[in-house]
């Protein structure tokens, strides 16, 4: 009898250690309901997967004049002359960089759907016109 008792509590000993170990294995990704419609997508999710080319995730500007420009770009530190991916970063700016393929630039932007500055003075001036 202690022999079938001893089986019993090792198997179930083992079961539970296998339980324990498993919620990673049942894990699905979840949407997160507080992210913004228009977010980027969390790197390793299946939206990320799909996105081609480099993504701006962050400007670090210095408050001094001619100090430090870094960027993020998929996760790494670059400044201006850095490699990313086979380009060239030619600029850092404000809430974008400008990278250089060959001959072609290529700007990325850190609120890729916000409206264009010169666009928005354009709509302000519209504004005006029509309210007076």
């Amino acid at each position: 009898m202690d022999r079938v008792v001893m089986r019993a509590s090792c198997r179930a000993a083992l079961v539970g250690a296998l339980l324990a170990l498993a919620p990673g294995a049942f894990a699905q990704a979840l949407a997160d309901p507080t992210r913004p419609a228009d977010a980027a997508p969390v790197q390793g999710s299946a939206a990320s997967a799909s996105r081609a080319g480099p993504q701006l995730q962050s400007v670090l500007i210095s408050n001094r004049p001619g100090g430090r420009r870094l960027a993020v770009i998929d996760g790494r530190s670059v400044r201006a002359g850095d490699k990313v991916g086979g380009a060239v970063v030619v600029s850092i700016g404000e809430a974008s960089v400008v990278l250089r393929r060959g001959k072609t630039l290529e700007t990325l932007r850190l609120y890729p759907k916000t409206v264009d500055a010169n666009d928005a003075m354009h709509v302000r001036r519209k504004q005006v016109h029509v309210t007076q």
